[in-house]
């Protein structure tokens, strides 16, 4: 990395600012950054004395930040609410990319594809980066079906694994003030501890900054037992720890029946769902006789085996099991009892709100998609009350380090005298 490029980067501005606040050509702050040629020592030196702080000066917002492996944006939902604004997008799915943009319509930003098709100067400087990096390679689950058909997982896994160095290129980039990557709970002992170990060493030594991470299960917030890794770090900030987090007060949490569809008729017609005197979710969620004898069978096999595969079947003072991608197919981790007939599956809406998309009750949350394609993205997804208790509790470490570099920019009219003493 170029010197010129280090302190752009200290300041917190992108190559096309700094050619506007020096009155250089883009091209000729190109080869500054990629070292082709140096720029004057006074150059450098006015770069060393501005500082990162609102680069945008009528800008509302408390900070920016960006949403990589976006989904449908529950990771964006948890920081907006603490005052963030989302300025640069990036999610490869087209079924996400649609519902994403039915939430937030409000962007001015398009989403970006691939993120590995994503050059480095097309990501706006940023004080936050967000990421939920894809998680299959290292969830159990992905781990046992890719072992089970003799394909590399973790980071050997080619399409997903290596998905975390192209976060690593963005924050060696742009130096944010800090980020926040989601993932499943095996991430810490996926391999042995050897995938975590070199998340960490690069985090830490190749890029150096200081992190803590925990591992938080969802359940105090919603009816589902969900465990997730949440790593924080920070650029310049060395005291933050996860201690003193605000969680609930009750660990046991709420109970599944308040997610799911009443039957008062006081609820409004949604995805699958009938109001009225006689309330009742479509009879398409309800399992075939076929199905859930098959079902049934499987789980006695492999309980006569010791296994503990099989469906998980609640009622509404239970919570569920972690609602997953796959839920589409049968259903089988989460099923609702029912009198009489067969179990059903949890509509899409019921999903949005076990997810935390929507409060109990609520149906806000545009659902754009079809059924397979929302019960993928919501079992991907993050609980949203989960990511707005880790925002709220990140926001003071936050804050104080935007404080300590809170200096406005030198006028472009310091540039310009510059350039003219300089030549």
């Amino acid at each position: 990395m170029s010197e010129f490029s280090s302190l752009r980067q200290q300041a917190g501005l992108s190559v096309s600012e700094v050619a506007v606040r020096l009155g250089y050509s883009e091209r000729t702050v190109y080869r500054w950054e990629n070292d082709h040629v140096s720029p004057k020592r006074a150059v450098l030196d006015l770069l060393r004395s501005w500082r990162p702080a609102d680069n945008a000066p009528n800008r509302t917002s408390a900070f920016t930040f960006i949403d990589l492996f976006a989904g449908i944006g529950g990771l964006r939902r948890g920081f907006q609410t603490i005052g963030g604004e989302c300025i640069f997008t990036s999610e490869w799915d087209r079924f996400s990319q649609q519902t994403y943009r039915a939430n937030f319509s409000e962007d001015t930003h398009e989403i970006a594809g691939d993120i590995r098709a994503v050059g480095l100067q097309e990501i706006p400087s940023h004080d936050v980066l967000l990421a939920g990096f894809p998680c299959q390679p290292f969830s159990i689950a992905g781990v046992s079906k890719k072992n089970a058909l003799n394909r590399p997982h973790g980071f050997a896994c080619e399409t997903q694994g290596t998905l975390f160095y192209d976060v690593k290129r963005i924050i060696d980039h742009h130096r944010p003030h800090m980020f926040v990557l989601e993932n499943v709970k095996n991430l810490v002992n996926h391999d042995k501890g050897r995938t975590f170990k070199i998340i960490n060493d690069v985090l830490t030594k190749d890029l150096r900054y200081h992190i803590k991470w925990k591992v938080i299960d969802a359940k105090p917030w919603v009816p589902q037992h969900r465990e997730r890794i949440f790593i924080v770090g920070f650029r310049d900030i060395e005291d933050f720890t996860f201690d003193g987090m605000t969680i609930p007060g009750s660990l046991s949490g709420p109970k599944l029946g308040s997610i799911l569809h009443s039957e008062d008729g006081t609820e409004k017609p949604d995805n699958g769902y009938t109001s009225g005197r006689h309330a009742t979710v479509s009879d398409k969620y309800t399992l075939s006789q076929h199905l859930w004898t098959y079902l049934r069978n499987y789980a006695e096999k492999h309980r006569e085996k010791g296994n503990g595969f099989g469906f998980g079947l609640v009622g509404p003072d239970d919570i569920t099991r972690t609602l997953s991608a796959r839920y589409y197919k049968d259903g089988s981790e989460i099923l609702i009892k029912q009198p009489r007939k067969p179990p059903r599956r949890l509509t899409p809406r019921e999903c949005a709100r076990l997810m935390g998309f929507d409060k109990p009750s609520e149906s806000s949350f545009k659902i754009p998609v079809s059924d397979t394609q929302a019960y993928k993205q919501f079992g991907n997804s993050v609980v949203v009350p989960v990511v707005q208790a880790v925002a709220a509790h990140v926001l003071p470490y936050l804050l104080r380090q935007l404080a300590t570099k809170s200096e406005l920019l030198q006028p472009v009219t310091q540039a310009k005298e510059l350039k003219v003493a300089n030549g």
